[in-house]
């Protein structure tokens, strides 16, 4: 079994930030494999699906980014799944906008739902699907970070977000299907 963690936080409002692009790829990811999210267990929405062939659970924690891993942790250790079969879907402002990166396990870069993983669960071997966001430029850069995370994609991004998040569950399903290091030869170099 694989399990797939989409971090965001939880409510409509927050529906459409850059923050809450995790839970945008994994709503693509099940809509591809015609499941939904019919379950809600571990303080997260559950959707058990066939994610290139193989048995997965994808996770989207309801207790806001901040403690997103005690949902990851709780799945995790009932499932006795091994941190080598997650992959955690995450926004980061270290990549420009629409780069798409796997990354096998590492830091949280100071990425609040990475560290509440790393506290809540105690690995940080997962592998990682990291979306590039960017971040803000020029002067008073890093004030703006918060409202560039919890705002919602600009006009331009947004008409190339719909690809991106294709292409996204396109790696997740690679991920599953090949294993990390494939996958990463794949899909890193695009």
């Amino acid at each position: 079994m694989k399990i797939i963690c989409g971090l965001g936080n939880p409510g409509d409002e927050y529906a459409r930030h850059r923050h809450n692009v995790g839970f945008m790829v994994c709503e693509s990811l099940v809509a591809r494999a015609k499941g939904s999210f019919t379950q809600v267990k571990f303080d997260a929405e559950l959707a058990q699906v066939m994610v290139a062939g193989e048995r997965a659970l994808v996770i989207k924690p309801q207790t806001f980014m901040n403690l997103s891993g005690r949902a990851l942790g709780a799945a995790a250790r009932f499932y006795k799944v091994e941190a080598a079969d997650v992959l955690v879907v995450h926004d980061e402002l270290d990549l420009p906008f629409g780069k798409l990166q796997l990354k096998a396990g590492g830091g949280t870069g100071g990425h609040n739902g990475l560290e509440s993983i790393g506290e809540s669960w105690g690995e940080a071997g997962y592998g990682r699907l990291r979306f590039g966001i960017g971040k803000p430029q020029g002067p008073n850069a890093k004030e703006r970070v918060i409202g560039h995370v919890l705002g919602n994609f600009s006009g331009e991004e947004a008409k190339e977000l719909d690809g991106l998040l294709v292409a996204a569950a396109e790696m997740a399903e690679g991920w599953a299907r090949e294993g990390m290091q494939k996958a990463m030869n794949r899909f890193n170099r695009r």
